[in-house]
């Protein structure tokens, strides 16, 4: 059994912003304004600290826990790094999502995307920008054994590129205007979404040294809140504003984009998230409570209002 976590008495709205705070003050750390003559910093700091809820950092940072509920002080440094590689990343991919030959998108998180703020160019560059931050920040890492530091470069690597979020991207555009099934818009959001989800359980783990049962377990959680995820957003497209979203309402069904929603319906829809969200709870059967705040994280992602 692992220890009690240092943090086990807060509740989840609590531990969130802890973990929020976290991340924040680290990216502050390794990413300072400083002196550029150019945009490029401002722009990347812009896209990073544009009120985003660090989901991923969350998830990376609960992950730890449920391996060694000592995990936040005994490998500080790392799971800092992680977590800013994970957000690094996942805002480089939003930041050229919405950018006028993708998504085209004039709004993000309620703020006007990076492109409409600064420029299409300065956006491009930030985005390259955020995505080598990411390796920079986990191949620097000190006091951290070699092999634990490639499976962290080679997870995120793996859930990023060919194999996962940009391969996820590509099918979703390919598939504007098109007809496609339920096993197709799952395995597109399996990679757009549930990649880089999945990498953020995984990693988090590894740095606090989890066994590779433990690794699998852990997997198949990921993989059933990945999906569970965009199913919310996909109803929240259609039932939220765009005060509360953040971003345009119905967005997904103007570009006659595939959506849960579109092919379920709003109540089967709704019907999936939930059952996801069993078989996330199913997935950590074998944790004590040091995983609540895992538990806490499921039951978030399908009852978020954005």
């Amino acid at each position: 059994m692992t220890q009690a976590s240092p943090v086990s008495d807060f509740s989840f709205k609590d531990f969130a912003r802890i973990c929020h705070e976290r991340v924040d003050a680290a990216l502050e750390e390794f990413l300072p304004l400083g002196d550029d003559p150019t945009q490029l910093r401002e722009a990347m700091r812009y896209s990073l600290f544009n009120g985003g809820k660090r989901v991923r950092p969350t998830l990376a940072y609960a992950s730890a826990l449920a391996i060694n509920g000592q995990a936040l002080s005994q490998q500080q440094d790392l799971l800092n790094r992680v977590a800013c590689a994970l957000e690094s990343l996942h805002s480089y991919s939003l930041v050229h999502d919405d950018l006028p030959a993708m998504d085209d998108d004039d709004l993000r998180r309620g703020k006007p995307t990076c492109h409409i703020a600064f420029n299409e160019a300065s956006a491009i560059l930030a985005g390259d920008a955020l995505q080598t931050l990411a390796f920079e920040l986990l191949s620097d890492a000190l006091d951290v054994k070699p092999e634990t530091q490639i499976a962290l470069i080679r997870h995120l690597a793996h859930a990023s590129g060919v194999q996962g979020m940009v391969l996820g991207q590509a099918i979703d555009l390919a598939a504007v205007d098109k007809h496609i099934d339920l096993t197709q818009l799952e395995t597109m959001h399996r990679h757009k979404t549930g990649a880089l989800i999945r990498a953020s359980v995984s990693m988090g783990a590894i740095a606090a040294g989890a066994t590779d049962t433990q690794l699998a377990a852990l997997d198949h959680y990921a993989a059933a809140i990945g999906l569970a995820f965009q199913v919310q957003d996909d109803i929240l497209d259609v039932i939220a504003d765009t005060e509360t979203l953040g971003k345009q309402q119905g967005a997904d069904i103007a570009r006659n984009k595939p959506t849960y929603v579109a092919l379920l319906g709003l109540d089967e829809a709704r019907i999936k998230a939930q059952e996801l969200h069993q078989q996330a709870l199913a997935a950590l059967v074998s944790f004590d409570t040091n995983a609540d705040y895992l538990r806490a994280l499921s039951a978030y992602i399908i009852e978020r209002g954005n």
